[in-house]
């Protein structure tokens, strides 16, 4: 949350520097997971890697100024969200009882779906930049906070229409998250009841 926030914040802002923050910024629910997800050798070696891999292409993008350095960002970030999505789901819909840690993990699943989607649709704009009306293409640093807004405003299929898929891509992509969000719903709230069952009727 704190990451749409910051992003938030600085869209609208060109300042080339502001933007290499804002990318910074990302670095910091990696540090989360190190600190509240270490249960795994094989995550943890996953996020050095990635603190590692993700620095080096910001670095270098800010050195070069090379699109395909942009591009291994979103991907790079992809992959974070999709790992951090993965770690999450085991210990939240493979585990047993409801306790407040289930519920926070629940709801940053459900984030974290908005933040997949999100770098998806990032991706198609940095290819196809007209596949969205509504939308400019722009450094996606600078593009991130308003892509976020739709891709949330999908997810939870209210759709304001301010935004909309132009091409067929998009409109796949598109229909297939607005999908991802209805049954993310009836999955996660059938797994809390399934866990703590709810007592219908008292006994005499």
């Amino acid at each position: 949350m704190a990451l749409l926030v910051i992003f938030a914040l600085g869209q609208g802002q060109s300042d080339p520097l502001i933007n290499t923050i804002l990318q910074f910024v990302v670095l910091l629910p990696i540090a989360v997971c190190f600190l509240s997800l270490r249960y795994d050798t094989i995550w943890f070696r996953f996020l050095i890697a990635l603190v590692v891999g993700w620095t080096l292409v910001i670095v270098f993008h800010r050195l070069l100024d090379v699109k395909w350095l942009s591009v291994l960002s979103l991907l790079l970030m992809l992959v974070f969200f999709m790992g951090t999505f993965r770690a999450i789901v085991r210990q939240v819909l493979f585990s047993e009882g409801v306790d407040n840690n289930k519920i926070i993990g629940s709801v940053a699943q459900f984030l974290l779906l908005g933040l997949m989607w999100t770098t998806v649709y990032l991706l198609i704009l940095e290819f196809s930049p007209h596949a969205f009306t509504g939308l400019t293409h722009e450094p996606w640093a600078e593009n991130f906070s308003r892509v976020a807004y739709f891709s949330f405003v999908t997810l939870t299929t209210l759709g304001y229409g301010d935004i909309s898929p132009k091409l067929p891509l998009a409109q796949v992509v598109v229909y297939l998250e607005a999908m991802t969000g209805i049954f993310y719903m009836a999955i996660v709230v059938a797994s809390l009841i399934s866990a703590r069952p709810v007592r219908l009727y008292k006994e005499k």
